[in-house]
């Protein structure tokens, strides 16, 4: 028995991914017959049909599906045996496959890729962007060597992934200048519900996270009127920008629109263990006039004294397998990851 090679494993997978030797040739740079060819010494070598002929079209046999899943576990594994070979000259040379949910790709992991190709200018660093669930279900698969996330890993996953905090980050609610907070610059809890809002997407980390605030301030999300939904931040902020909703979303993101005055981040005065008197001073410091609010007042600074902020802080997620190889490119930019945590360049995490 001669056995199947790693010429014909690709060529197969090829061909089931395309549905088509056709295809699947030019896809391989190689001749059909020779992929037919290839097929065929598959079929006959272990005497099972890996696709039915159904006049000029072709389907996936139930041994062609067998084969599909082992053929591309080999192949993964044949890939990261190269790449750690390749790694064994002092890291002059190799790839890291990173994922990352989109506010720290955007925002927080440039600088950290920066450093590391300035240690090793040779390492080709593949970064893929994507929400935090996607990011997620990748590293599962093998996708990515390591992933960073802002949400939280899925229960269904805590057992195939080991998850680690590596940084934090702040959610803000913020308005553009046509809304009416804007000018106040603070509200209490119970106004929330009384504005429109533009969200992200439920798979979005900076989505879940700003429920799970909301539900722990005791605030129904059925209760919020919910205009406009967007997959990425940018698009929320942009909305915001030009709009009257409010939205929540990391602080990294409109930090430099903040600066400029074109967005205000709007505190939110946590007064659910107040009393009668509490509340009355909330209702008195909400009437300030625009002026006292924007020139900070001595009227205005004493009684914040009285109050809390409510404030939402999320953690940043190192997340990779717990059972696949890992190369060594890999265990040095996750080393540089959490040296980053113990030189403490991070904020301490608070519980909301």
């Amino acid at each position: 028995m001669a056995g199947m090679t790693l010429e014909q494993l690709k060529i197969f997978l090829a061909v089931a991914q395309n549905l088509h030797f056709t295809r699947a040739a030019e896809e391989l740079y190689i001749t059909q017959p020779a992929v037919s060819a290839a097929i065929h010494n598959l079929e006959q070598e272990y005497g099972v049909k890996l696709f039915h002929r159904i006049g000029r079209h072709i389907e996936i046999a139930e041994a062609g599906k067998l084969l599909q899943v082992e053929a591309q576990k080999v192949l993964d594994q044949v890939s990261l045996t190269e790449r750690g070979l390749r790694e064994l000259n002092n890291l002059q040379r190799g790839e890291l496959k990173l994922g990352s949910s989109l506010t720290i790709g955007n925002y927080w992991l440039p600088s950290k890729i920066s450093e590391f190709k300035s240690q090793y200018p040779g390492i080709q660093i593949d970064c893929t962007l994507a929400n935090a669930e996607t990011i997620c279900v990748g590293t599962a698969m093998g996708q990515f060597d390591l992933g960073l996330v802002e949400g939280d890993v899925k229960p269904a996953l805590q057992n195939t992934l080991d998850y680690e905090i590596v940084a934090s980050d702040r959610l803000q609610i913020v308005v553009g200048q046509k809304h009416p907070w804007f000018e106040w610059g603070e509200v209490d809890l119970s106004q929330l519900t009384q504005t429109p809002w533009v969200m992200r997407v439920r798979e979005s980390g900076t989505q879940q996270r700003f429920e799970e605030a909301l539900q722990n301030w005791g605030i129904n999300l059925s209760e919020l009127n919910v205009i406009l939904v967007f997959t990425s931040g940018e698009m929320a902020k942009a909305a915001i920008e030009n709009g009257v909703g409010a939205t929540g979303i990391s602080e990294l993101m409109v930090k430099k629109e903040i600066q400029l005055g074109t967005l205000r981040a709007i505190r939110v005065i946590d007064n659910r263990e107040g009393n009668g008197a509490m509340t009355t001073v909330v209702t008195e410091r909400l009437a300030l006039t625009s002026a006292e609010r924007s020139r900070g007042s001595e009227a205005e600074r004493s009684r914040s004294a009285d109050y809390a902020y409510a404030e939402i802080v999320r953690p940043f997620f190192k997340i990779k397998h717990r059972q696949r190889f890992q190369t060594a490119l890999s265990k040095v930019f996750e080393q540089m990851l959490i040296s980053s945590v113990l030189d403490g360049s991070h904020q301490h995490l608070s519980v909301i």
